[in-house]
């Protein structure tokens, strides 16, 4: 699933869109390359940063969705 309006920024979770694939990571900053995805065709590493809020960000290649765990992501930032 891409950016339809190429904003620059990775798409949010569409229901009924988006895979149902979810990974929980620890941090705001998170690496994809795809490998981790349906069927691992991979796609080029990329950084995704998840926002303040919804705590979610979907990769635009393979649209595997990675949430913040709860209580982590402060990233050692105040």
């Amino acid at each position: 699933m891409r950016d339809g309006k190429i904003t620059g920024y990775a798409p949010t979770l569409v229901p009924g869109v988006t895979p149902e694939q979810k990974i929980e990571v620890e941090s705001r900053s998170v690496p994809c390359d795809g490998e981790v995805g349906v069927g691992g065709l991979g796609h080029p590493r990329i950084w995704l940063r998840l926002p303040i809020g919804p705590d979610q960000v979907t990769c635009p290649y393979c649209s595997i969705t990675y949430v913040l765990k709860p209580g982590a992501g402060d990233d050692g930032h105040h």
